[in-house]
């Protein structure tokens, strides 16, 4: 797994935008976003209204529909976010951008493949990865998402998920702290 977190020079005069949970970051022709802090999931929606996963974004990450060439291209903010608008020209590292999202597309579609029960498996590691804390009883996955977010990213249904992650918890692989997600370390 690849952490696609770069961090770019800051041009003066940018201003910081705060978004709420669930709030949709603009998107324009030349415009990209740097996330200061919290999570984005960006996607797309086939004919019918399916939603396809692109990416989740965190801190350091940059986003936009520039770097794609899919249309509807969402950013949904999956947490309260903190984000700098930059324009295309303002991006020296472009390539490192595309890079870390060709990476992060290639790790989606690698997930989405296979019997359910390892798919969910594959997520719930990869997010652990991408936005856990480490803790004394594994990793703590600090974004609230829903059980229709796992159902969309991964392709199946929210009863699915629901009976996966019931079956995850008598397993002894997850429990929750609060509303966030803790992945158990192997013993």
């Amino acid at each position: 797994m690849v952490n696609s977190n770069l961090m770019l020079a800051k041009p003066e005069g940018l201003i910081l935008r705060l978004f709420k949970r669930r709030e949709y970051l603009s998107s324009h022709c030349n415009q990209l976003w740097q996330i200061e802090s919290g999570a984005v999931r960006t996607y797309t929606l086939t004919d019918d209204g399916t939603m396809i996963a692109l990416g989740f974004w965190g801190e350091g990450d940059v986003i936009g529909q520039p770097l794609t060439g899919i249309q509807p291209y969402e950013m949904e903010c999956l947490t309260d976010v903190q984000a700098q608008s930059l324009h295309l020209s303002e991006c020296d590292q472009l390539n490192q951008i595309l890079f870390s999202h060709l990476h992060q597309t290639q790790e989606l579609l690698r997930i989405r493949s296979g019997q359910i029960y390892h798919r969910f498996c594959q997520l719930l590691d990869w997010l652990a990865y991408k936005f856990g804390h480490e803790s004394e009883q594994g990793h703590l996955i600090k974004l609230r998402l829903t059980h229709q977010d796992f159902a969309d990213t991964l392709g199946t249904t929210r009863v699915t998920v629901t009976r996966l992650l019931g079956q995850f918890e008598r397993e002894g692989r997850i429990s929750w702290v609060g509303q966030q997600l803790l992945l158990i370390r192997d013993s």
